[in-house]
Parts: structure tokens; C-alpha cells; sequence
């Protein structure tokens, strides 16, 4: 297995990952919506504000994470937030989505971001090092319909002290039904 960052050129594979990953895990709908979300991703997100992880083998495109900027209108700090992430379903259950997201967080560390959040399963994400927060600590672009998913890593020693001011995100996130 090889890992890469970058879309290069492998947007309509990062597509049909993400769509076929949700839609056996989640139904047609579900896939169709986050298929359609990384497509936004890749086309209308500038490069600066979007990190494209891939893992591959043998040529093939089998997982996939995506970064994109979270910012705070009274805050400095670079924040992400990771969503969608997905693993090919014949490829789920070997560790690939773990090495994936260690590799990324590794990388995003050398790249001086400060914190990264992702909105999710606490069991699986904890794996990687995310732990809950609360939106008092790192406030949310919009409402969460399950709190308990909002979680969060610090990719520095600075002790995480609350992020001030609204929070923004891309474009592609710029929607409620995400949140």
C-alpha cells in the first residue's frame, strides 16, 4: 500500500470511491450525496484550503481522506476539519483507513496546522487520536444533530484552549444537512 496527497488529476476515481463506499455502507441516497460533496470538494475548493490524501495499491485508489479549511474570524489558529473519509469496501477491516489517517495527520502536523476536527464515529476516530469536544471549545459552522461526533486533535504541544469567534468552512460544507 502507497499513500499520496494530492487529487492529481484522480477526481472522478476520488468520486466513484466515496459514492460506492456510502452507498453499500449507508444506501443510494447517502452515497449520492457524499459522492456529490466530494466533487464539490475537488472542483470548487481552492487548492489551499483542501488536503487530498489518497492509499492505493497496485495502482488503484482504495481509501481516501479529505481536509478542508475550518476558519475563525477571531482566531489565527489553521484549523481543518477531516470529511469524507472512505475505504473501499473490499479493502475495509485491514487497518487501511488507520494508516491513512495517521499518514495524513502526520503530514498536516509538518504542514503546521494546529488542530484538526472531524464529525463522526467517537469509536473509530479515537484510534487516531480524536477525542470529544464540546462547540464551547471549537464552535461548529452550524448546529450538530449529534454532538457527541464533534471531536477533535490538537496537532502541536500548545494546550487546545477555545477557538474565538464564528466558524466558517468551504463552500462544499456550507450546509446545514452536513452538520
Amino acid at each position: 500500500m502507497e499513500f499520496s496527497q494530492g487529487a492529481q488529476g484522480r477526481d472522478q476515481a476520488l468520486v466513484e470511491l466515496f459514492t460506492a463506499t456510502f452507498t453499500a455502507a449507508e444506501g443510494a441516497s447517502e452515497g449520492t450525496l457524499i459522492g456529490d460533496l466530494v466533487g464539490n470538494l475537488l472542483s470548487r475548493t481552492p487548492a489551499p484550503d483542501r488536503h487530498v490524501f489518497t492509499a492505493e495499491s497496485d495502482g488503484a485508489v482504495i481509501g481516501a481522506a479529505i481536509f478542508s479549511r475550518l476558519t475563525y474570524d477571531q482566531d489565527d489558529r489553521r484549523v481543518r476539519v477531516l470529511g469524507p473519509v472512505a475505504v473501499a469496501t473490499e479493502w475495509q477491516g485491514q487497518g487501511v483507513g488507520r494508516q491513512l489517517l495517521t499518514h495524513a495527520l502526520q503530514a498536516l502536523r509538518e504542514a503546521g496546522i494546529d488542530i484538526v476536527v472531524t464529525y463522526g464515529d467517537p469509536t473509530y476516530y479515537s484510534r487516531v487520536g480524536f477525542a470529544p469536544v464540546t462547540t464551547t471549545i471549537i464552535p461548529a459552522p452550524f448546529a450538530l444533530q449529534y454532538p457527541e461526533g464533534w471531536l477533535a486533535q490538537p496537532l502541536t504541544e500548545a494546550e487546545m484552549t477555545p477557538l474565538r469567534g464564528r466558524a466558517r468552512c468551504v463552500e462544499a460544507f456550507n450546509d446545514p444537512a452536513f452538520w
